[in-house]
């Protein structure tokens, strides 16, 4: 998810400050990783260049000027395009994983271990978000729900390469012209 994205979809029922936009951000979307404020502000600018959204108000005071930002109709044509797109699937996982565990292959490094630190990893976390799910409600529940289905699937890859390591490595050692490995 874009931040581009994320903020024309906080500014659709009401007008906003970049500092209600962050504070709301971070609330349903920055689980691990809270917005900048730089970057709230850098977003609203290039989002206010492409006509997506519109300065509503300026109000002076004390310390910079508060500005409201609204978005406009094009922004709110941007958003409903966004939201009923699918997401492409990636061919591979944005996790490290699989890179991690084929450069342990390639390298002679121990592949099991590499899966046994990542299954624990994942297990520790799994049990984090069950105690979470337990209590949570609404968007929380969803994104605590989502996180648990990636890493179940996860670990069902991690079992499916560990069961097949040795057929693995010999392949790419075969493809890197290595076989001797």
């Amino acid at each position: 998810m874009s931040t581009s994205d994320a903020l024309l979809a906080l500014l659709e029922p009401a007008p906003a400050h970049g500092y209600t936009l962050k504070q709301d951000y971070d609330r349903w979307f920055a689980h691990k990783r809270p917005l900048a404020f730089g970057q709230v502000y850098a977003t609203l600018t290039r989002l206010e260049k492409k006509g997506f959204v519109a300065l509503a108000d300026v109000e002076a005071g004390h310390g910079p000027d508060r500005r409201l930002y609204e978005i406009t109709p094009d922004g709110v044509t941007a958003l409903d395009a966004w939201v009923s797109t699918p997401q492409e699937p990636d061919l591979f996982a944005t996790s490290t994983l699989y890179a991690r565990l084929t450069v342990a292959l390639l390298s002679g490094r121990d592949a099991t271990q590499v899966l046994a630190g990542q299954r624990e990893a994942h297990l520790t976390r799994m049990r984090e978000l069950q105690k979470v799910r337990r209590d949570a409600s609404g968007a929380d529940l969803l994104a605590v729900t989502y996180e648990l289905a990636h890493l179940d699937a996860d670990l069902r890859w991690i079992e499916e390469s560990g069961a097949r390591l040795d057929q693995t490595r010999q392949a790419l050692a075969a493809a890197s012209g290595r076989a001797d490995r």
